[in-house]
């Protein structure tokens, strides 16, 4: 590995280390999209192994955001956003099986959605001095 690419992880590396919660949130949806975006081109060019292997990391970081919802900070919104994510994990499968895009796009669509929305509570609490 050149000198560069490891200082590059280094970087990566202690970036994730000392992010705030907010931000390790964030950085979870775009990977997941990152992932997906990638899993949906392997699938248009045949690359099926490829398009298993983003599929995959995109069903780890879902599942990851599931294991994360705190109920005793919010019952309501944690159900809804578990119904979502299990809906997502459902549709993923969906394309995942049926080797079809439209289940991705579906999935690309809650997951910008949701991102969209943490970037202003994220941007919000800090404001407000709470992040």
């Amino acid at each position: 590995m050149n000198a560069a690419l490891v200082q590059v992880n280094a970087y990566r590396k202690n970036q994730f280390y000392t992010a705030d919660r907010g931000t390790l949130l964030l950085m979870l949806f775009n990977g997941a999209i990152n992932f997906l975006r990638q899993a949906k081109e392997h699938l248009i060019n045949g690359e099926m192994a490829e398009k298993g292997t983003y599929i995959a990391k995109v069903h780890a970081i879902i599942s990851e955001l599931v294991s994360t919802l705190d109920f005793n900070a919010g019952e309501e919104i944690a159900r809804k956003l578990e119904g979502l994510y299990y809906f997502a994990l459902d549709r993923l499968m969906a394309a995942h099986l049926g080797n079809d895009i439209k289940p991705m796009d579906e999935v690309l669509s809650i997951l910008e959605t949701l991102r969209e929305a943490w970037e202003g509570a994220v941007a919000t609490a800090r404001r407000e001095g709470l992040a």
